[in-house]
């Protein structure tokens, strides 16, 4: 199995990067990272020495949604530039080249299976306490496509501590332009992992299951909705 492909255009995310100023090995990755690569959000382990000792992934293929677990390896130069290969449980592989940037904490990546073309970033999860807690504000973009068009969110997600949802936002549903408060639920697990649905007054429901990094400062996304491929990101 492949990392999945989405529109180009949600892969230009803007990023600014930091060179390393220090020679980097296998040991430079250690410890517990997002990413978003095309249309799939997973969360992965790197043990310091070469290896992917537990992680998870859901994406989706062309709209048909799937969750899968892996372990893998990985592969760093003194350049900080590296490659990594996921196992998937139940057979199937991605294989991906990726550098490091953010003083380390992260990385672009770029999927190197022959015949696929997809892209992205990855963020060191940081040190953070996951859960229902404090009462969080951030800013929301999200690109792809459903069974209607081109789709294209913006908005802003105030999760209040207790599973609670509010907000407002502009979604663009294959040209149709609508602004809308929003309501929903979200869920958060100690794993810095959960589920977000959104309910854009006028619109249909829209899910989601995301990967907490930057330290508890931005979320990473992706649609579960059938006939979706949509994903994104959430800052504060």
């Amino acid at each position: 199995m492949n990392f999945l492909r989405i529109s180009l255009a949600v892969l230009l995310f803007a990023v600014a990067i930091a060179v390393p100023a220090s020679a980097c090995s296998d040991a430079t990755m250690n410890g517990i990272f997002g990413y978003l690569v095309g249309a799939a959000v997973g969360q992965f382990t790197a043990d310091g020495a070469g290896h992917i000792t537990a992680g998870s992934q859901t994406a989706s293929n062309n709209g048909v949604i799937s969750t899968k677990t892996f372990t893998g390896s990985y592969s760093i130069a003194t350049n900080c530039i590296g490659t990594l290969t996921l196992n998937f449980t139940g057979g199937g592989k991605a294989d991906a080249n990726f550098v490091l940037d953010n003083g380390n904490k992260g990385a672009q990546i770029i999927d190197a299976d022959v015949g696929t073309v997809a892209s992205g970033f990855s963020l060191a999860r940081g040190t953070v306490t996951c859960g229902l807690g404090p009462k969080r504000t951030f800013a929301a973009n999200l690109l792809g496509k459903n069974s209607v068009g081109h789709v294209a969110y913006v908005a802003q997600v105030i999760l209040n501590g207790t599973g609670g949802v509010s907000g407002s936002g502009t979604f663009d549903v294959n040209g149709k332009i609508t602004v809308a408060t929003i309501t929903g639920t979200y869920t958060e697990n100690s794993q810095c992992t959960g589920s977000l649905k959104i309910n854009p007054k006028g619109l249909s429901a829209l899910n989601f299951t995301f990967v907490v990094v930057g330290a508890g400062s931005e979320v990473l996304l992706i649609e579960t909705d059938a006939s979706t491929v949509v994903a994104g990101y959430m800052q504060q």
